[in-house]
């Protein structure tokens, strides 16, 4: 049975979000008043980068966890890790670029030198739910 483990999210985080969002509408209203409007068409890519791209990303980061493998969802990037590949898992608050929502992160070290950091919301039933999964597996 899967189990799916939604991403703890910053408050700072959230916050640059919904800051970035408006100044991109905001700046994207103001330009039919500047000297060389911007066709609507034009507008519209940035539109979808700069607050749909991220919206997606906020609404759909999660992880499921199932018998043999952890899916990582995080707008329109995936990952798979075999449960069996898994090396170490490490809490970390590294800030790079990852599919977590959070400084408060697990970073999963897999298969050849591969890694990744994931936040869920529930850390410890994720971490009991992932080693009960991986003691299980044959």
């Amino acid at each position: 049975m899967e189990q799916l483990y939604v991403s703890k999210v910053d408050t700072w985080l959230a916050a640059a979000l919904i800051v970035a969002g408006l100044v991109v509408v905001g700046t994207l209203i103001a330009f039919p008043y500047a000297r060389n409007p911007v066709p609507l068409l034009a507008r519209l890519p940035i539109l979808i980068i700069g607050v749909g791209l991220p919206l997606w990303i906020f609404m759909s980061t999660h992880y499921t966890l199932s018998n043999t493998s952890l899916r990582v969802q995080c707008g329109p990037f995936s990952w798979r890790v075999p449960l069996a590949d898994i090396t170490s898992i490490t809490p970390t608050r590294n800030p790079l670029g990852s599919p977590a929502l959070s400084l408060d992160r697990l970073r999963i070290d897999y298969g050849d030198g591969k890694t990744l950091m994931i936040s869920p919301k529930l850390k410890e039933q994720f971490l009991q739910d992932l080693d009960a999964r991986r003691a299980a597996a044959p």
